[in-house]
């Protein structure tokens, strides 16, 4: 760092070199502490996906252990609403519909493919199976897509990450 900050004509007399080549010199020095920089950023970045990926790990394991009723299970709730109407029914799981009714951050204790189900669902019929008002669920289905789109904002940052590193070994 200091070699970088050091003006050229002085550099360049103190090594016996023309500045050409300690202008050369110090580029290269300034890409190696760039590229150290950006390798630093990058395993720091890394550290808190996997942080993130344990805590959600945990939190599911911990919606596993406290519901019985196996994934597998998909059930229709049927509202008793006439079928004319708009749909009354949802195939979201037991499970799911536990943790949305049940948890304060709902969107937090679902994986990514639960928070996909629960924005495609009919927002009425998700309504309906919950006993809640048409808000509350529009606000559920909120929250599921902001977390959904903020977990696949740090996956394709994690790629992009991937893409530069891999880009940066080709470099002599």
């Amino acid at each position: 760092k200091v070699l970088i900050d050091v003006p050229r004509s002085d550099l360049a007399e103190e090594l016996a070199q023309s500045q050409t080549k300690v202008q050369v010199l110090q580029d290269t020095l300034q890409q190696v502490l760039d590229r150290r920089e950006e390798e630093r950023q990058s395993r720091q970045l890394l550290e808190l996906y996997l942080e993130a990926l344990k805590n959600e790990d945990s939190i599911l394991s911990k919606a596993a252990e406290s519901d019985t009723v196996p994934r597998a299970e998909m059930d229709v709730v049927d509202t008793g609403t006439s079928r004319t109407g708009p749909s009354a029914q949802t195939t979201l799981s037991d499970q799911i519909l536990a943790a949305l009714k049940e948890k304060p951050a709902p969107e937090l204790c679902l994986d990514s493919q639960d928070l996909e189900l629960v924005l495609k669902e009919d927002t009425e019929a998700l309504a309906s199976a919950l006993q809640w008002d048409k808000q509350k669920a529009e606000a559920v289905q909120q929250a599921c897509d902001q977390e959904l789109s903020k977990r696949l904002q740090q996956v394709q940052a994690l790629h992009s990450l991937r893409s530069t590193s891999k880009g940066k070994k080709t470099l002599p």
